[in-house]
């Protein structure tokens, strides 16, 4: 039995390892691009795995051609904004549909189902004529106004105080709180880790956003790090080497928001049973 559980055991770590290989890959081969010269990085060779001749001048090139302070600081602002907007109204919201009982809360709460089961893309217009009419292109709340709610953090927060035993509101209205005392001191504190797993989820789907960026703003000092890095792509050409350098200074940030909340991460993802 033993034997069979060992052998069980190194078989599941094998696919694992294999499993973390693969997602390896991709991140190594940008960064032994990001040294290569363009010749080596266009190459047909597949076998071309490791520079000739190890090269920064693209991470230089990179740098003197972006201003990635001001890149960092758009998207560190747009992060910000969007997890902010989503934790607050994502958390009163999933309240009201998980524990309160009003008129119309099922039809209301169809809808916001509803908005998750439609492609994003479909309310790009008229996010782009709202933003436009306030005049707010290329600002930072352009950047922030799709993140302003959350239909997915108002139904995670939902079913986390849904979850939650009727007897804590009891004793709470017994001891002379109201709703608004119950919620904040007595509910909100229990479904922290689901509001640190709608954190992590925001975060990293504001850092990846890409087409609402290119729409709403479109001048280089607004625009957040995955917009200026698909200006860089050319029509007919593009230098891989110096797209694969700014590549890796981009994922600085997210890998540092990662090590600085690595213990949130793992706590939130593993109590919300959520999945990337």
């Amino acid at each position: 039995m033993k034997d069979s559980n060992k052998r069980t055991n190194i078989l599941i770590y094998i696919i694992m390892g294999i499993g973390a290989l693969i997602m390896i890959i991709p991140f190594a081969w940008m960064i032994l691009t990001a040294f290569k010269s363009p010749t080596e990085a266009t190459s047909l060779n597949p076998f071309v795995v490791f520079p000739k001749k190890w090269r920064t001048e693209a991470f230089a090139d990179a740098w003197s051609k972006m201003d990635f302070v001001k890149l960092y600081i758009n998207t560190i602002l747009m992060i910000i904004g969007r997890v902010i907007c989503a934790v607050v109204t994502a958390t009163m919201a999933g309240y009201a549909f998980g524990r309160l009982n009003f008129k119309g809360k099922n039809f209301a709460f169809s809808l916001v189902l509803f908005q998750m089961m439609v492609p994003p893309q479909i309310f790009i217009i008229p996010q782009y004529l709202i933003v436009n009419k306030l005049g707010l292109l290329n600002t930072t709340f352009s950047l922030i106004f799709p993140g302003l709610v959350s239909a997915f953090g108002t139904f995670l927060l939902r079913q986390s105080f849904k979850s939650l035993p009727k007897d804590l509101e009891e004793a709470a209205r017994l001891d002379g709180c109201n709703i608004g005392q119950t919620f904040l001191h007595i509910m909100m504190p229990l479904a922290r880790s689901n509001m640190v797993a709608l954190c992590i989820f925001t975060a990293i789907f504001a850092y990846k956003d890409l087409m609402w960026p290119l729409v709403a703003n479109t001048e280089q000092s607004s625009m957040p790090l995955s917009s200026a890095l698909a200006k860089l792509q050319g029509q007919f050409q593009a230098n891989y080497p110096q797209l694969m350098a700014s590549a890796a200074i981009s994922c600085v940030l997210i890998v540092v928001i990662y090590l600085v909340f690595q213990r949130q991460f793992i706590e939130g993802i593993a109590t919300s049973g959520g999945k990337l």
